[in-house]
Parts: C-alpha cells; sequence; structure tokens
C-alpha cells in the first residue's frame, strides 16, 4: 500500500486535475517546469489584462 502513493504519482495527479478542471492542456510534450510556467502564465494572462484595462481606464478617467 505504501508503493500506491508515492510523489511522482502525487505530483502527476495534481497536473491531472489542474489540466482538467483549470487549464486546456496544450497538447504538447513539456517537462513538468514548463507544465507549471504554462499554469502560471495561464492564470497571469487575464489578471494582468485586467490590470492594463484598469490603468487605461484611470488614465483617460483623470484626463478629462
Amino acid at each position: 500500500m505504501g508503493e500506491r502513493f508515492t510523489g511522482e504519482r502525487f505530483e502527476k495527479s495534481v497536473r491531472v486535475v489542474l489540466n482538467s478542471v483549470l487549464f486546456r492542456a496544450s497538447g504538447q510534450d513539456l517537462t513538468v517546469w514548463g507544465t507549471y510556467t504554462e499554469m502560471v502564465s495561464r492564470l497571469a494572462e487575464p489578471v494582468l489584462l485586467g490590470l492594463a484595462a484598469l490603468a487605461v481606464r484611470g488614465r483617460v478617467k483623470r484626463g478629462s
């Protein structure tokens, strides 16, 4: 039973769950770090886009 619960299997299960629930899989064979980098970038992109929109909105409102 101890062989069933390893760090490698846990890490793989976390990646599978995150890819199926939160992220679209790119279909590329990536390293572990590449996979996590892709996940972080997909999470950060909408956040950065929203911050940019708020910054532009603030500049437009202040200029008027």
